[in-house]
């Protein structure tokens, strides 16, 4: 399709040679009166008329302002031949296309955004009925208890030179909406006409679906045509931007700055939509009957174009921000003594009492009050941030507990099942494994389990389903070795057998999730005399319900796994002890790429135990906990068992970790990191010097740029791990012993 040549009207005519007066393939027109711009232009103006072969004719405006009416891509003429019917819909693609086409050729137009909102809610007081209420830190308007006519305004207070409806246009809203019973609707927002009382265009919602509505009109009569969105996904309780954008006959709507949901429908926007005489209704179609009880922050109509790359992309995509009304960007000025605030201010404070609950996206701006600690607490992004506490501070650390064992306990393991209640679950040497159960302010015994030198436990959760995996260390009676997944019975209220997974002298179980899926990883210590074996990663099968092997990683004398995020990125560090002749070996850090774990750092370490990670604010730290530097080529010394273990920091810009500081300790095995009010903490499981297992287990403080100084010094006894755990009553610190039938529980004392 080709132009014909150009006739123009008006005083910037260009000359022969001007790109403007030669035709493009890539703009046709309408022969329907074109739609004028809604801002400050009139219905007429200086305009270039652009005649083309399919009969059409367009109108654009070269006063500087907007383009007045739609543009068509090639092929797309309302009418091929005289009385055929429209047949081809423009893809939204080609629309948007179009209107970069049409500012390249125009300069500058002048598509403001009209923010709707705001001049439904007056600067100088709000409406009877409206409130300013503030959900997880952003504010809204609750407008359901107002009148529908106090949120409303008459549609010429923005269309005051042409009362035509842009015929291309972008909605934006941000909106927190509660859920509703089926079948029940409620309006965003509408166009009513007074006379008749005929619903013009308007946007509702229902717990399926999003509804954008116009009315059509032709020679024959006139009626409402509905374009349906199915699941927007927006009863979450959460904040959501939509963007609706409406050209012709496609319409595309946008949540959160996702993936487009665009559709074409039969019956095109029409391109003459009169609002003379009609009224803007915030939240309702001018009734009572389907009012919106949600939140509402914006609500803005930007003419002549999608919205969405004004918008997109953005770091808070759920609150992107277009244009919204003063009143919610900040109580306006400072009140005067005994002044009244013109706009009633309330939020939707919940607060939370008990035992520390998680600090989630769910409960952000939410308050906890922990009773035992006399304080109140705010959830901001990950962490519980002191509002009003006195402040805690740890003074010293009492003996609570003697937990009796079946003999030596290697690892230990402190979980919650909802509506059971706090356990510990002990790996004990011997053939029996126990778990204890809070109970009255000390644990008590609650199940005992059978076990193969049990070296640890591992707690994990996939779904609603309560696991415990322990890892073995040794065969069973019929030489055969493997480690044990028990599951969490509701009806019986105990731990049972589940799945049995092949491991060689297993040290250790972590479990995992990477892009919603989930892992156990075991660290298999040695088969036979051969420490130099695989250590396996194990993938959950949603179908078979069983966790089967997904990548090996090969391992020395593996004792420890660790994993952790950074950002988008997920770790996974394992401890090499051991590789048959020195406990000089590497340790590993691995990313998950593509797929699978990709080896990321190298650290040496000096018979590695255990890894620890941990943040202080914006920092990430990794400790490792090095027990024996040994060589069988080199005499062994008594000191060899008192070692350095290393405590290292991500640098970011060097995108690796790098050693912080240095910590002297006795045959390391476990780290343990915690907090006292607003103080970090680090405890070591000091085992061995040389000499006697009668170690002193210490507690370092975090003192800023002196990194972690001791202030604590634990008799311990052939420590072997660390666990922190709090209950409504305080802090409290648990540790097993390797060389005697006895574990203790230390209570954390505060001032």
């Amino acid at each position: 399709i080709s132009c014909n040549p150009v006739t123009i009207q008006g005083p910037e005519a260009p000359q022969r040679g001007d790109p403007r007066s030669r035709g493009s393939g890539a703009l046709l027109a309408s022969h329907r009166r074109p739609p004028p711009s809604p801002l400050s232009h009139g219905c007429r103006g200086a305009v270039a008329s652009l005649s083309l072969e399919c009969g059409a004719h367009r109108a654009v405006n070269l006063a500087g302002g907007a383009a007045s009416g739609a543009l068509r891509p090639p092929g797309l003429c309302r009418h091929q031949n005289a009385g055929d019917t429209p047949t081809l819909k423009r893809p939204l693609l080609l629309t948007r296309l179009r209107i970069g086409f049409l500012r390249a050729r125009l300069g500058p137009t002048d598509l403001r955004p009209l923010d709707i909102l705001a001049e439904a809610v007056p600067p100088n007081g709000a409406a009877g009925g409206i409130r300013v209420t503030q959900a997880h830190g952003v504010r809204g308007l609750q407008l359901s208890a107002a009148a529908p006519h106090a949120v409303s305004f008459p549609a010429s207070r923005i269309f005051f030179r042409c009362d035509l409806f842009p015929e291309e246009f972008s909605i934006v809203i941000t909106l927190k909406v509660p859920s509703l019973p089926p079948k029940k609707n409620e309006y965003l927002f509408t166009v009513v006409a007074e006379e008749p009382d005929a619903l013009l265009l308007g946007l509702r919602y229902s717990p399926t679906r999003l509804h954008f509505l116009f009315l059509s009109q032709d020679a024959a009569g006139a009626w409402q045509t509905r374009v349906t969105f199915l699941s927007p996904t927006l009863m979450d309780s959460q904040w959501h931007t939509l963007v609706l954008a409406v050209s012709e006959g496609s319409f595309s709507l946008t949540t959160d700055c996702g993936l487009p949901v665009d559709i074409m429908a039969d019956v095109p926007f029409p391109a003459t939509l009169s609002v003379r005489g009609a009224r803007f209704f915030i939240g309702s179609r001018k009734r009572t009957k389907g009012l919106f009880t949600g939140l509402v922050r914006q609500l803005v109509l930007l003419p002549g174009s999608d919205a969405t790359p004004r918008l997109c992309p953005c770091r808070s995509a759920e609150l992107a921000v277009l244009s919204i009304p003063p009143v919610l960007q900040g109580l306006s000025g400072r009140p005067e003594d005994n002044e009244v605030l013109k706009y009633p201010y309330e939020t939707d404070l919940k607060v939370t009492l008990g035992s520390r609950p998680p600090c989630t996206k769910a409960e952000d701006a939410q308050f906890w009050f922990d009773a035992s600690r006399k304080g109140l607490f705010l959830c901001v992004g990950s962490e519980w941030v002191s509002v009003l506490a006195a402040k805690e501070k740890l003074d010293y650390v009492e003996e609570y507990q003697s937990l009796f064992t079946s003999s030596e306990t290697l690892g230990i393991e402190v979980f919650a099942i909802p509506e059971a209640g706090l356990f510990v679950a002990a790996a004990n040497r011997k053939a029996t494994s126990a778990i204890y159960k809070w109970t009255d302010g000390k644990f008590a015994s609650y199940q005992n389990i059978r076990t193969h030198q049990a070296q640890s436990w591992r707690h994990f959760t996939i779904g609603k389903k309560v696991f415990l995996a322990v890892a073995n260390f040794e065969p069973n009676e019929k030489g055969q070795e493997f480690s044990v997944i028990y599951k969490w019975s509701q009806r019986k209220l105990r731990f049972t057998p589940y799945q049995r997974v092949p491991t060689h002298s297993a040290r250790d179980w972590e479990a995992f999730q990477v892009a919603g899926e989930h892992f156990l990883a075991v660290a298999n210590h040695r088969e036979g005399d051969n420490h130099n074996i695989d250590s396996v990663i194990y993938k959950w099968n949603p179908r078979t319900r069983l966790f089967e092997a997904n990548q090996t990683i090969a391992t020395s004398g593996a004792y420890d796994w660790e994993f952790f995020t950074v950002g988008p990125y997920s770790f996974l560090v394992v401890a090499n002890a051991f590789n048959g002749t020195s406990t000089k070996v590497h340790s590993h850090l691995y990313v998950w790429l593509l797929g699978s774990f990709q080896l990321f750092q190298a650290f040496l370490t000096f018979g590695a135990a255990d890894w620890e990670v941990f943040r202080i604010g914006e920092r990430v730290f990794l400790a490792v906990a090095n027990s024996h530097s040994y060589d069988v080529e080199a005499q062994v010394h008594n000191d060899s068992y008192v070692v350095n273990s290393v405590i290292y920091e991500l640098n970011v810009t060097a995108q690796a970790f790098v050693k912080f500081q240095e910590i002297p300790t006795c045959s390391a095995l476990d780290w343990e990191f915690f907090s006292v009010g607003e103080d970090y903490f680090l405890v070591v499981a000091n085992s061995f010097d040389g000499n006697t297992f009668s170690v002193n287990s210490i507690i370092y403080r975090w003192q800023g740029y002196e990194g972690f100084v001791a202030v604590h010094s634990l008799p311990t006894f052939g420590c072997r791990d660390w666990e922190a755990f709090r209950t409504a009553a305080g802090s409290y610190l648990v540790y097993s012993s390797a060389k005697e039938p006895r574990s203790r529980v230390l209570r954390l004392r505060t001032g």
